[in-house]
């Protein structure tokens, strides 16, 4: 597998997509309890290769991720060429930017010599998408980039 194998929940989310997935196989309903119960390795591997293909349509749409920890935020912009980000480090050991209130905190401090700012680039690897599931992998989730965007014209104004 390239990536993970979904959950179960997910899988069960993705139900009619599945049935779609199996039956471009030529695979039936009928068929596919019977290599359930017969092959279970080939039903595992089927699951395997459905699983890789919804990671690759997400992480091919993927334009932002967040990571925040409790005094760190890593906010992604992941371009067609590289990987952009502003990093955010509060140095003030009372809040908690998973929080509410630390978060709040930080709308109010912003621009307070207990926050420090770093951006950086890097280019994708030989697989963006693998670059892009590591983040994820990593704690990062996928976000519409309104916090990102938001730093980018506080710090770098056009």
């Amino acid at each position: 597998m390239k990536y993970t194998r979904l959950t179960k929940e997910q899988l069960e989310e993705l139900h009619q997509e599945f049935i779609k997935f199996l039956a471009t196989q030529s695979i039936t309903g009928d068929e596919w309890e019977k290599i359930k119960k017969d092959k279970p390795k080939i039903a595992e591997e089927e699951i395997d290769i459905f699983s890789d293909l919804v990671w690759e349509g997400v992480l091919t749409k993927v334009g932002y991720l967040e990571n925040i920890s409790k005094d760190q935020m890593h906010l992604f912009h992941l371009t067609d060429k590289e990987m952009k980000l502003i990093s955010v480090k509060v140095m003030n050991p009372e809040v908690d930017l998973t929080t509410k209130e630390g978060f709040g905190w930080f709308k109010k401090n912003w621009q307070s010599d207990f926050v420090e700012y770093l951006t950086a680039s890097k280019a994708y690897t030989d697989d963006k998408n693998v670059d892009k599931f590591l983040l994820l992998q990593q704690g990062a989730v996928i976000t519409k980039g309104e916090l990102y965007q938001w730093f980018e014209n506080v710090i770098e104004p056009s």
